[in-house]
């Protein structure tokens, strides 16, 4: 059977999600525990996106193929159960629609960047948010984020061993919001560069602090060149939250819950 996995996990310990011999990978304590329930039978998963080393994830979607019969109670509490002690879990497993494929499907990702706001450190956030002591303007990062929304080349925001065929992309949703001292950061897209949601938020911080305006990130974004835009944001606040498809693998009663099969 074809099953699609709901995945969260913590960045931390994993060397992003791809699977690179000896080092531990997120696709690597997947298919390893697939592989418990197929008596040591290599186990092949297809994923929405290729997360980086520390970045989280939320609402990460994979497929695997299974020889075996299992319910999708069983399979979700199986592969939880082989994972440990690594910091990933399987929210919900459900029998994949036809045809469908994590990545190709997906008609938007949406990703979330935190910046934590204030003077003091992070203590229970550590690892999860970017820790940014002085005062930023949200209202004036929303400005600028606006300048990036649409259909445009975004090679000043892409990582230089960026693999994509092409810098187009359309960018369809980029807010910016302050709830008390957390600033976040949500990105909406079919699919975005490497390093692109990282490289606008260190844009933004710059908006937000007063060095930059929102006509300079209209200047970098023209500007086309990595060189033209802001840093590289740190991994650890950026955070997968979900993947939209036409038709939700995942609605009930396939969730894999207490009453599925």
């Amino acid at each position: 059977m074809r099953w699609a996995l709901l995945i969260e996990y913590d960045g931390r310990g994993f060397a992003g999600w791809q699977r690179q011999g000896a080092l531990t990978t997120v696709q690597s304590v997947l298919e390893d525990a697939a592989a418990h329930l197929t008596s040591g039978q290599p186990v092949a998963s297809t994923v929405a996106g290729r997360t980086d080393s520390g970045v989280h994830a939320a609402g990460q979607t994979a497929l695997i193929e299974l020889p075996r019969e299992i319910g999708a109670r069983q399979l979700r509490d199986a592969l939880n159960f082989h994972m440990k002690p690594h910091l990933v879990a399987i929210l919900a497993a459900a029998p994949a629609p036809e045809g469908w494929n994590p990545r190709f499907s997906a008609l938007k990702r949406t990703y979330r960047y935190t910046i934590l706001n204030r003077p003091s450190r992070p203590a229970l956030q550590a690892g999860k948010v970017w820790h940014v002591p002085h005062p930023l303007n949200a209202a004036a990062m929303q400005q600028a984020a606006d300048r990036l929304l649409g259909k445009h080349d975004f090679t000043s925001f892409r990582a230089a061993a960026c693999q994509a065929a092409s810098p187009l992309r359309t960018l369809d949703r980029l807010d910016v919001r302050r709830t008390g001292d957390r600033v976040e950061i949500t990105a909406e897209a079919r699919s975005f560069l490497h390093h692109q949601v990282r490289n606008m938020a260190g844009t933004l911080k710059l908006v937000g602090e007063g060095h930059w305006s929102p006509d300079d990130v209209t200047r970098a974004l023209a500007a086309r060149s990595r060189a033209a835009a802001g840093p590289t944001a740190p991994p650890e606040a950026l955070c997968l939250i979900g993947i939209t498809y036409p038709v939700d693998p995942f609605s009930p009663p396939d969730r894999g819950s207490p009453t599925a099969a």
